[in-house]
């Protein structure tokens, strides 16, 4: 199935609220967002991401038929991995296994090597996640290795990849 991404706008809030608004994301999320996630969360993260600095974010709404089913988004570090950047992604659950993902990543790839001077592309799934790992192999990223004992989430230790795409 293929989606597009395109910039947030600030009518997506509901679409938003309603696609991060579960535990099953959430989990496999970095911490911080709040639960239960509301419109006016998500009018401040998109409102965020609209006024980040255009130059270190690269934030995405995911579509399926102009209707907000996830979002995706590629942070570049600083100091001397200035050229290195991390990528990170969701989709609405009633949409796992159907390829937007996959989708997503490429187009969110080659839009940033084609337009930035990054480099590197890196994500950090947690080792769980099956899923998510299958798909950045998927878009031809590398595993490098297991961070063991990295995060702490909802109180358990867990171990996450690391995984890395190159620009040619």
């Amino acid at each position: 199935m293929e989606c597009k991404i395109r910039h947030w706008k600030a009518g997506d809030a509901p679409q938003l609220a309603k696609a991060l608004n579960n535990r099953n994301i959430q989990n496999n999320l970095r911490d911080g967002l709040p639960y239960p996630y509301t419109e006016n969360d998500a009018k401040d993260f998109i409102k965020a991401m609209l006024d980040a600095d255009k130059d270190k974010t690269f934030a995405f709404a995911i579509t399926l038929n102009d209707t907000v089913v996830g979002s995706i988004g590629v942070f570049r570090k600083d100091n001397i991995h200035f050229r290195t950047a991390e990528m990170g992604y969701y989709i609405a659950e009633p949409l796992w296994g159907k390829g937007l993902g996959t989708s997503a990543i490429t187009q969110i790839c080659h839009y940033i090597f084609d337009h930035t001077n990054i480099i590197r592309i890196f994500a950090e799934p947690f080792a769980y996640n099956t899923a998510s790992c299958r798909i950045l192999e998927k878009n031809g990223f590398k595993y490098e290795g297991t961070l063991r004992s990295n995060a702490e989430k909802s109180g358990n230790i867990l171990d996450m990849k690391m995984y890395s795409l190159i620009k040619e």
